[in-house]
């Protein structure tokens, strides 16, 4: 069992060094892309790749070389990225718990409104610049080809996804029959031409909102089993960093310390 843990730590940081070069590998492969989807999710990747990177090698040279200054690094940065994930994570389940669509009569599918998500959420997606990036990412997705071409029974018979019931056609309740019937204002921004669509409706906000709230969601439940393994991750490492305090101070583990101590004063004298 003698630093098992040092071994156990090398060997994990190991692997996820070799992990963080495919990262970082398609984060720079996104930014030379010319698709607007990609390349907006270029920065997080990057981001993720190199902190990864360099906690995993301050890991490995500490555990496998017993540096134990490099270690004292190592359990700083871990400990601060087990609660940064912790934040994330509640911060994640507050913001993302409200939402979901309503239903429709005599349809399959559910339609989503702006009012019945958080503020936070709202303002992000009423950002032009924002907006302007998400709505050339669902048009290169060519989410709208199929729905435009449906005929009224695949919209009483078929699902949408909330990007779809959002952005690909008016809501439900719009009326164009008659022009003196006041109706929401969506009604009034839905337009035939494939590439305007209802692409400026609060619909289709809402949409993309719950869409990602639903990966959100899945996210926050990733982060708390990577919170778990972080934690055991990080006692395994606390025990390496004593065993490169043992080494550093030439005490073997399970040494005698008494006996190293009295034979140093008796050579003194």
């Amino acid at each position: 069992m003698y630093r098992l843990s040092n071994r156990v730590i090398g060997f994990l940081n190991l692997f996820t060094l070799l992990a963080s070069i495919p990262i970082i590998v398609a984060g720079l492969r996104m930014a030379k892309s010319s698709t607007t989807c990609e390349s907006f999710l270029k920065t997080p990747l990057l981001v993720v790749g190199f902190i990864i990177l360099i906690i995993s090698l301050a890991g490995f040279i500490g555990a496998c070389f017993h540096v134990a200054r490099v270690l004292r690094v190592y359990l700083v940065i871990m400990l601060l990225l087990i609660g940064t994930l912790m934040a994330l994570t509640v911060f994640g389940f507050v913001v993302t718990s409200r939402g979901g669509g309503a239903l429709v009569a005599g349809r399959v599918y559910r339609e989503y409104h702006l009012d019945n998500y958080s503020p936070w959420l709202r303002k992000r997606i009423e950002n032009p610049h924002y907006w302007m990036t998400v709505r050339s990412c669902i048009l290169g997705s060519k989410t709208c080809a199929k729905v435009v071409s449906w005929t009224p029974y695949d919209y009483l018979t078929k699902d949408l996804s909330p990007i779809q019931s959002g952005c690909c056609k008016p809501p439900t309740s719009c009326n164009y029959t008659s022009t003196m019937v006041a109706q929401e204002s969506d009604c009034y921004r839905w337009n035939n031409d494939p590439n305007i669509l209802c692409y400026e409706c609060d619909s289709c906000k809402a949409g993309v909102l719950e869409d990602i709230r639903r990966n959100w969601h899945k996210i926050s439940v990733l982060n708390i089993v990577m919170v778990v393994v972080l934690i055991g991750i990080y006692c395994i490492g606390c025990c390496a960093f004593q065993n490169a305090k043992r080494a550093e101070s030439d005490y073997p583990y399970g040494g005698n310390r008494t006996y190293k101590s009295r034979t140093r004063r008796d050579h003194h004298w």
